[in-house]
């Protein structure tokens, strides 16, 4: 029974630790005003904190490998909703699709740059 309440006091830690880390996130996009969702920023700022050791990586991975186990569950909302919108989807499929591909080349060209700028720091 101890041990159990032990692996749930981590993992309520560790959660605490990553809203804590959205809240913060959210708070200075508002702040700042910053063209940045809040979450993105928060998570900027978690995985910072891990590469200094601020924050051991030991204390959030119990709550982080949950949420991560239970991604596709996560999902399920925002994919019934696409239902409720599928003659809009039908209709719009190409710009869909093309916004879809050309966003995706813009992430990886821009990951691709900013990776290649750290390695040569590095």
């Amino acid at each position: 029974m101890v041990v159990r309440f032990a692996g749930w006091s981590r993992f309520t830690l560790g959660l605490g630790v990553l809203l804590l880390f959205l809240a913060l996130g959210e708070a200075v996009v508002r702040l700042l005003r910053l063209p940045v969702p809040g979450s993105v920023l928060g998570m900027v700022l978690l995985a910072e904190a891990l590469r200094r050791g601020w924050v051991p990586l030991a204390l959030v991975r119990p709550a982080a490998e949950l949420l991560i186990r239970q991604m596709g569950f996560l999902f399920v909302p925002p994919g019934v909703a696409l239902i409720l919108y599928l003659d809009l989807l039908r209709a719009q499929w190409a710009v869909i699709v093309t916004a879809s591909v050309v966003s995706t080349f813009a992430v990886l060209l821009a990951v691709g740059a900013l990776q290649q700028r750290l390695e040569d720091r590095g």
